[in-house]
């Protein structure tokens, strides 16, 4: 853990010390080698399950593929961020990269940590980095308001938390993960328990988001800047459904008859967020709807707790992050070009710019679920277990997929294909930077096709 955390600690005086003329070369070079080494971590060879073990921090094949995917991302924002900063004084781009190395020291310790507290209070530690992002680095005026729904809904959804974990810490005596499965599963009969139950997964249901309680989403992801989109897509989100797993071994017997509208809510939300998807007219709006749908698939697969179910939600939420991560950081390229996020304005820009239109292509594919890709993988496993379980699912869950191929397509075609406007006089072309950052979203997903034990969590 230690070969990780002191080289993440150490960004900070990288950041601030290194010349003006250095930062960006230096901070993507430093956060690329974290990102490498964080590679180590899926070369598990312990029986137990649980690797780097050490009072406070530990890996298992659940935290491990989430873990390399945090690593992964802060390459990748900085990368993404550099053009969009580039106007700003110095020591503000100073202030934006420190920011996006604190995050991932957060989740870094989020996702590792073996005490429960000690996972909420990183979990809280997220939002505060986050929050100064949108609000400082968004774009448009509305921004505040965002910071405002962002910041309400998580800290509304998660002091409950706070409170069951106090009350189990006082029944049971231990909120570690490594003892907390042995211990003997309470009654749970009063409503109180009912309640307690609730507020152990509410803070997670938010954070995922479920619908109904996802409307602080959309408008984050639209404000944000690229990194800030990116980082709330592709590991946020992922938070809430790590969350949920970890909490669902404590919550038994309840769950069975409890989840019930978890559920329901979850496979609608699916079907009611691809539909508005497919009438979006802003094209980042329409990718952040689309991460409610998918998350929707994940929240199903978790809740009905079977093997199949568990590993559909981790290999979704890997193949998830990485893919709408790279569609915000191409829709960032098209705002960079165009200045205008309608999708109605910025049209047919395959004729001007080739090779984008290609990872277009990609990206809008794998958003689909095309086969041999790991999001089909998840989305099969989900679907499969979800239809074992009840098999009237089976008419939410397809009507689901095809919505989705829908809108995914609905947004290739509407961005890449047709005549060029003719109020898009001159294009800047497209930098190798932006090629590079594509490439490396993209080419892990290939490459997962190839070994995909590497984030099927348990039943590997």
């Amino acid at each position: 853990m230690l070969k990780i955390l002191i080289p993440t600690l150490m960004l900070f005086p990288t950041t601030w010390l290194s010349k003006d003329k250095w930062l960006w070369p230096t901070t993507l070079c430093h956060s690329l080698i974290i990102a490498l080494i964080s590679l180590i971590w899926l070369k598990n060879a312990s029986e137990t399950g649980w690797a780097c073990l050490s009072p406070f921090m530990a890996t298992d094949p659940l935290s491990t593929p989430l873990l390399v995917l945090t690593c992964w991302l802060l390459p990748l924002m900085i990368m993404a961020s550099q053009n969009h900063t580039s106007t700003e004084p110095v020591n503000r781009q100073r202030m934006y990269i420190t920011l996006l190395a604190s995050l991932q020291l957060f989740l870094i310790l989020a996702f590792g940590a073996t005490e429960l507290l000690m996972f909420y209070v990183m979990f809280e530690a997220t939002l505060i980095p986050t929050l100064i992002l949108i609000t400082r680095w968004g774009n448009q005026t509305e921004r505040l308001n965002a910071g405002v729904y962002f910041l309400f809904y998580t800290l509304a959804g998660s002091l409950p938390l706070l409170v069951a974990l106090l009350i189990m810490q006082k029944d049971v005596g231990s909120l570690s993960l490594l003892t907390v499965h042995y211990t003997s599963p309470t009654p749970l009969a009063s409503y109180a328990d009912k309640l307690w139950w609730a507020g152990c997964l509410l803070a997670f249901l938010v954070k995922m988001p479920l619908y109904g309680a996802h409307l602080w989403l959309p408008k984050a992801h639209v404000e944000a800047p690229v990194a800030g989109s990116m980082v709330l897509a592709a590991v946020l989100l992922k938070l809430g459904g790590y969350g949920m797993i970890r909490m669902m071994t404590m919550l038994e017997p309840l769950t069975n008859e409890l989840s019930y509208p978890f559920i329901i809510l979850a496979l609608w939300g699916v079907i009611m967020t691809g539909s508005t998807c497919l009438r979006q007219p802003d094209l980042k709006s329409l990718i952040a709807y689309s991460s409610v749908s998918h998350m929707g698939l994940v929240v199903g697969g978790i809740l009905i707790q079977t093997p199949w179910g568990l590993t559909g939600a981790l290999i979704l939420m890997i193949a998830h992050g990485l893919t709408s991560s790279a569609l915000f950081c191409l829709a960032n390229t098209n705002y960079e070009r165009v200045h205008s996020r309608t999708l109605l304005l910025a049209r047919g820009l395959q004729m001007a710019l080739p090779l984008m239109a290609t990872w277009w292509f990609i990206a809008s594919l794998a958003n689909l679920a095309l086969p041999p890709l790991p999001n089909l993988m998840g989305e099969l496993m989900i679907i499969t277990s979800l239809f074992g379980w009840s098999w009237w699912t089976i008419a939410l869950t397809g009507a689901g997929t095809l919505i989705t191929a829908s809108y995914s397509l609905y947004m290739f075609l509407m961005t890449q294909r047709g005549p060029l406007p003719p109020h898009i006089l001159n294009l800047t072309p497209t930098h190798t930077r932006e090629h590079l950052t594509m490439t490396l979203h993209l080419l892990p997903l290939l490459l997962l096709v190839l070994k995909p034990e590497v984030i099927w969590g348990w039943i590997a």
